[in-house]
């Protein structure tokens, strides 16, 4: 649904995503798994067609599908480090700051693929406020698309899947999301290819309310 399309959803809680929902890291993105991709003899283009929303291992995992998964591991560490290092270009997505006032407090929860470190380093460099609950990487077995982090996410919420509502920005994202039977508003270009149940340009297009019951009304603004 286009964010010109006037639409309401109401949840009892919010699971946020973060690069490409919150925070805008394509630029680090970028720039690493570009490298990586050189390293390995493999096409960049193709490989940054699969890196959003996985944990590093499991993207590598994709692209590299014969190497044992321990050396993907070791690699990641090495992605982390350096995505951690590497700020530059590391900007909120529209409306973020907004948004996240707006949830100060309301129940939401932060759901990436990103370690604690590059979660607490990301959303520093955007000055965006780190919500108190975090399933990060460290937190699950199963990356994305795999719904365990929004699982754990919404039980440290104390509400049930279907009580919630999902921000994402990429098809494994999308694809956890509903697979843990959760709604999904879909959140910049990347997501609109993926039918997410609301898609939405950036978080300019969001409005968020406390209705008197105490659940969320999060209304789509042309």
């Amino acid at each position: 649904m286009p964010a010109s399309t006037p639409a309401t959803l109401t949840a009892r809680a919010l699971l946020l995503d973060m690069d490409g929902t919150l925070v805008d890291s394509d630029a680090v993105v970028e720039r690493c798994w570009r490298r990586w991709a050189d390293r390995h003899g493999l096409d960049p283009d193709e490989v940054l067609k699969v890196v959003h929303g996985r944990q590093g291992f499991a993207t590598m995992a994709v692209l590299l599908p014969d190497r044992p998964m321990a050396e993907n591991h070791a690699d990641n560490r090495v992605m982390l480090a350096e995505e951690t290092a590497d700020l530059d270009g590391v900007v909120p997505v529209p409306g973020a700051p907004a948004f996240l006032a707006a949830l100060a407090d309301l129940p939401h929860a932060l759901v990436t693929s990103a370690d604690e470190a590059l979660a607490q380093a990301r959303m520093g460099a955007a000055a965006l406020p780190v919500p108190e609950v975090r399933v990060t990487a460290e937190s699950v077995g199963a990356s994305k698309p795999d719904p365990e982090g929004f699982l754990k996410g919404t039980a440290a919420l104390g509400f049930e899947p279907a009580d919630c509502v999902v921000f994402e920005d990429s098809e494994a994202g999308i694809q956890a999301g509903r697979a843990a039977g959760m709604r999904v508003v879909g959140v910049g270009p990347r997501a609109a290819a993926f039918a997410p149940d609301v898609h939405v340009a950036d978080l300019t297009h969001l409005r968020v309310e406390r209705a008197e019951d105490g659940s969320i009304t999060l209304t789509v603004l042309p």
